[in-house]
């Protein structure tokens, strides 16, 4: 007979075992070492008002909670609520920098990012980069400016132009103009009473003509007529006519509302959002999307400055983005640089008044540096002689007088140009390769403060200095937009609305500053 042997296993395999310290298990190499270098040093006390609860279960540690939202931005340029909620379940860094604490759900941390960084983040990532500089000693004084477009969270075809509400507004001001005429000459002709028409009309002025129509002509909203089978009345007909214009203009004014004097198309799904013009075109047919105009300003490959605007323009971004600057650090950037779409006359104007050097290139910057013909063209009016009294000579030795001066539109430092005319062009041999689209006389229009401004521009970029921050430009601030879209895969925004654009931005800057730093460590170490 067989004994059978009944030993119940009190025990596991997979016994604990030492080291207990998380800390002695993570690589001394690892980016969290870096990350909390950076981050303790920071009293983010100031940031964070916690409320004392009698009851209830004990809140979340709100700095362990920024801890690990930085540190996964800092890790993966862009990581998302769910991703960090398992990260923090079965990453032992996670885990270290939660320092005991239970793990939060995502939506705790999206009402943690919602509630408590929407308002506060841009002083943070100040805070985390006067912590870097200082340790870097990082040069504010030469600045890196670029701009790109990033693609909204929004639907593609969900346009709004405001150059067609404000014609289709129009029609409907004509439209109603012709009912208002068939009002007053098929029912209130009788009882000599007339509706002032306008060329223009507000929405409650004519709600308040519909309503006195509706009590001249004893009309019962109640008794209306409606579906198939039925005949409307020619009141009837005229009221819903008047109400439907009504609402038309109102949504009308709405959508020019939301766009604003600076805007010309906004999304129906994400209203801050832009149709832009994106290099990343993969509709294929040239088409505008909707979009973000992200602005960064690159101090010794950090992120110094960021910045989001509404609008495609980057010549319009420099000014609010150096005032950001001023404001986060205290002071001007000595030597801003940026390519040709920053260069005007009002940003020159305030690089003068902020005692900021000119190192951003204006529009026809390449041709005035590189195209020899263009530079020798004797038909140029930069190239035209003066005589003694102050006159242009053309090459056929004909005068052009000052014709008048005017203020250039849309200038804001009062910028005006002088508009000359040559005496006569007729029968002239040069005429063809001078102005062959010139019906009458040539007349061409000088700014002489902006040509002096372009002539020091090209003399402080032609100079060594110049072509090395040239070349430091679309290392550092082209670079940085190469590591943020293509190395981490970040080319579209999550989030919709001005604020969470702004936020989500600045989030992905605090990590890429703290991978940087990190980057720039382990390089050292590696070669000490």
């Amino acid at each position: 007979m067989q004994k059978i042997n009944n030993i119940i296993n009190n025990y596991t395999p997979k016994q604990l075992k030492l080291p207990i310290e998380i800390k002695k298990i993570i690589d001394f190499s690892d980016p969290v070492y870096s990350f909390c270098e950076i981050v303790d040093e920071m009293d983010l006390s100031p940031f964070f008002v916690v409320k004392g609860y009698k009851t209830g279960r004990p809140r979340y540690s709100y700095t362990k909670l920024l801890k690990i939202i930085l540190f996964s931005f800092m890790e993966n340029g862009y990581f998302s609520l769910r991703e960090i909620e398992k990260s923090c379940k079965t990453d032992i860094r996670y885990m270290w920098l939660l320092d005991d604490m239970k793990a939060p759900s995502f939506a705790t941390i999206g009402n943690f990012i919602r509630n408590n960084l929407t308002n506060t983040i841009e002083n943070i990532f100040v805070e985390i980069n006067k912590v870097i500089f200082q340790k870097e000693k990082v040069d504010l004084d030469h600045t890196y400016i670029d701009g790109t477009k990033i693609e909204a969270n929004a639907n593609k075809y969900s346009w709004v132009w405001k150059k067609s509400c404000i014609k289709n507004r129009d029609k409907t001001f004509e439209k109603v103009s012709e009912i208002i005429d068939i009002i007053n000459v098929e029912d209130l002709e009788l009882m000599n009473v007339k509706i002032e028409k306008r060329s223009e009309y507000t929405i409650e002025y004519l709600e308040q003509i519909l309503e006195k129509y509706r009590e001249i002509c004893c009309i019962d909203v109640e008794k209306f007529v409606h579906g198939k089978g039925v005949r409307k009345t020619n009141y009837q007909r005229k009221y819903e006519k008047l109400s439907e214009y009504i609402e038309k203009l109102k949504k009308y004014a709405k959508h020019i509302e939301i766009c604003g004097e600076k805007r010309n198309s906004y999304s129906k799904t994400d209203n801050s959002a832009t149709f832009m013009r994106i290099k990343r075109d993969y509709m294929g047919n040239d088409q505008l999307l909707p979009a973000y105009n992200m602005q960064v300003a690159v101090c010794d490959e950090y992120i110094a400055t960021v910045d989001v605007k509404q609008y495609a323009s980057d010549m319009d971004c420099f000014v609010p983005l150096m005032e950001k600057f001023n404001k986060e650090y205290g002071k001007y950037p000595k030597y801003p640089v940026a390519d040709a779409g920053y260069g005007s006359f009002n940003n020159y104007i305030y690089c003068e008044k902020n005692n900021m050097q000119k190192f951003m290139k204006f529009t026809m910057f390449e041709k005035e540096t590189k195209d020899e013909k263009y530079i020798n063209d004797p038909y140029r009016a930069v190239n035209f002689k003066h005589d003694d009294e102050g006159n242009l000579i053309c090459p056929n030795k004909r005068k052009f007088k000052l014709k008048y001066t005017q203020p250039v539109k849309g200038n804001k430092y009062g910028r005006t140009e002088e508009v000359f005319e040559c005496e006569d062009c007729n029968d002239c041999k040069y005429k063809n390769d001078c102005c062959p689209k010139a019906k009458n006389n040539r007349t061409i229009r000088i700014n002489r403060e902006l040509t002096s401004m372009h002539e020091e521009v090209l003399r402080n970029l032609c100079s060594i200095h110049g072509a090395l921050l040239c070349m430091n430009r679309s290392i550092q601030a082209e670079g940085t937009y190469g590591i943020i879209k293509n190395d981490k895969a970040y080319k579209r925004i999550k989030r919709r609305g001005m604020d969470n654009v702004i936020l989500e931005l600045t989030l992905i800057s605090c990590g890429f500053n703290l991978c940087k730093y990190h980057n720039k460590k382990m390089r050292i170490e590696k070669c000490a």
